[in-house]
């Protein structure tokens, strides 16, 4: 399989590598970052730009196996976020991250950055995800309903993007202040804007709804700032499992949870989309990082 890629995908900066699990992946390496791609759940591994530190966060308990969800980087959450509303034994944020998607298309841009594209199809839907590496990570999951489709769809989508802080206990993050959220710690409560930037010092689970902001989470221990950009997005998920919840998952390190938290652009619960025959819907995130 990785020569068969290599030989169908022959751009410079581009190689096929497979892990001990068997998993294979997409090495992307530009004059402005690099970046690693596995092809089960399309799953952007690894963002970093030239000269600076990695931007995305991976689990060293990641377990790297088929058909298991990969801990850390951005998996894509769909067609449903958490749990199935009928079915106990869905998998967890949907079947998009545990199966192997098609390796579409590379392309070297004229600004130093490449493009690349996978896609797949689940439950009735056409999905493509595109990936532009450069001085940003740029990531646009797009999904069709087929104009064959018998009838109209809903669907729930989340870029889950990990991202690799200094201390969780000194960074924050700004532009949620005037967005109501629900609180999923312990229930599904909603709660009012807060009206200031957002801080841990316990585990944190939120669902900003109706909301379009661009994130910026402030690192002084990295002295860096990363921006969280994103397009036809009104959800926005921030997390961190803190001390308890990481010791329950197998994939995660007890103590990973001080090095990493999730802003995740989204279309979930009452942000949800409904596609029509024939229609189709475009979510972008876009992730870069300044010095503060």
């Amino acid at each position: 399989m990785i020569t068969s890629l290599q030989e169908k995908f022959s751009v410079q900066g581009l190689r096929f590598e497979s892990t001990e699990g068997g998993l294979v992946k997409a090495v992307i390496d530009t004059p402005l970052a690099t970046a690693e791609i596995y092809l089960q759940g399309a799953h952007v591994a690894a963002y970093q730009p030239s000269g600076a530190r990695p931007v995305l966060w991976m689990s060293a308990k990641s377990l790297f196996e088929e058909s298991k969800p990969i801990r850390g980087g951005v998996p894509i959450c769909f067609p449903w976020f958490g749990a199935h509303a009928s079915d106990p034994k869905a998998p967890a944020h949907g079947s998009a991250r545990i199966r192997t998607w098609d390796f579409l298309s590379a392309v070297s841009n004229s600004d130093k950055s490449m493009t690349v594209c996978l896609g797949t199809a689940i439950d009735g839907f056409s999905v493509t995800f595109a990936v532009t590496v450069g001085e940003k990570l740029t990531m646009e999951l797009k999904v069709s309903l087929p104009d064959d489709a018998s009838d109209s769809q809903r669907f729930e989508a989340a870029l889950h993007t990990y991202l690799s802080v200094s201390d969780i206990h000194a960074v924050s993050i700004e532009g949620l202040e005037s967005s109501n959220y629900i609180d999923k710690v312990g229930g599904t409560t909603p709660t009012t804007a807060e009206g200031k930037a957002i801080r841990f010092s316990a585990e944190l689970d939120r669902v900003y709804q109706n909301t379009a902001a661009t994130c910026i989470l402030r690192d002084p221990g990295f002295d860096r700032a990363i921006v969280v950009e994103k397009q036809n997005s009104l959800s926005t998920i921030v997390w961190n499992p803190w001390i308890a919840k990481s010791a329950r998952m197998p994939d995660f390190g007890d103590d990973e949870w001080k090095e990493m938290l999730c802003i995740e652009s989204a279309n979930v619960g009452e942000c949800a989309i409904s596609l029509s025959p024939g229609q189709t819907n475009t979510m972008t995130a876009i992730v870069s990082a300044t010095n503060l």
